[in-house]
């Protein structure tokens, strides 16, 4: 099922008819679309919550969205948005002309998230998010395809304690993204040796597990991120109460063209 939770219409009909030049790709739009954002302006927003910039001291979003490449005009789907967080974020990166698809399982919306990222959606930044309520391992709208990024942040080794098919999960991320598209993916790292065995009780996973599922999808590593990178974090601790700093791996995969 694919919830649209915002479709206003344009206040005048040129607006109108650029915005469609825009999503097709072309006319005096494009050249816009092509633009790099600021992605420190679009976090130092003034509109944006106290709660999430108290969230940013640990995520370094201005950082995040520069590794994920988001721009105006791209089509984005973001795994397990829960309370749409990044989403937010992502949905400013690709504005005026661009998308986000805000996924998460029906379960998990009326279990935890629904109350937060219905109110959140009733922000003006949040116009051009399409919630969509569908399983993990079929996170996809069937008309929906030629994805240019899919992020999937914090969330993979939930999947590991749910009752996901994870090969089918990512096989279906594959097939969305548009040859030469994104996969930018980043978790909580877990010991060696620990693989899938902690999602639920530390919530965290093990690097090269997550490396192993993700590739055998069909998707190439084209490089890493080391800026939430804490090797002091002895990685055996919950990541909600943690000691120190929790160590976290990004990472950026690309399907081939």
């Amino acid at each position: 099922m694919t919830i649209s939770i915002y479709r206003r219409a344009p206040a005048a009909g040129v607006f109108a008819i650029l915005s469609m030049f825009c999503a097709w790709g072309m006319g005096p739009a494009t050249a816009q679309d092509a633009k790099t954002p600021d992605y420190e302006a679009i976090v130092a927003s003034p509109d944006r919550s106290d709660a999430d910039r108290q969230t940013d001291q640990r995520r370094q979003p201005a950082k995040m969205l520069a590794f994920t490449g988001a721009k105006p005009g791209m089509k984005v789907l973001d795994m397990e948005a829960s309370g749409g967080y990044s989403t937010e974020l992502l949905a400013r990166a690709v504005a005026p002309s661009g998308t986000v698809y805000a996924q998460d399982s029906a379960a998990v919306v009326e279990r935890s998230v629904k109350d937060k990222f219905d109110t959140r959606a009733q922000k003006p930044a949040m116009k051009n998010v399409v919630h969509v309520v569908r399983n993990y391992d079929d996170p996809i709208p069937p008309d929906v395809g030629g994805l240019d990024l899919i992020t999937f942040f914090f969330a993979y080794h939930d999947m590991t304690y749910m009752p996901v098919d994870r090969a089918e999960m990512n096989r279906k991320m594959f097939a969305a993204l548009k040859p030469g598209g994104f996969l930018v993916i980043a978790d909580h790292s877990a010991k060696s040796g620990d693989s899938a065995t902690v999602g639920k009780t530390l919530h965290r996973i093990e690097e090269s597990t997550l490396r192993q599922e993700i590739e055998a999808a069909g998707f190439k590593l084209v490089t890493e991120a080391d800026f939430l990178r804490h090797p002091e974090d002895p990685r055996d601790a919950p990541v909600f109460h943690p000691q120190v700093p929790t160590d976290e791996f990004v990472l950026k995969y690309q399907k081939p063209s």
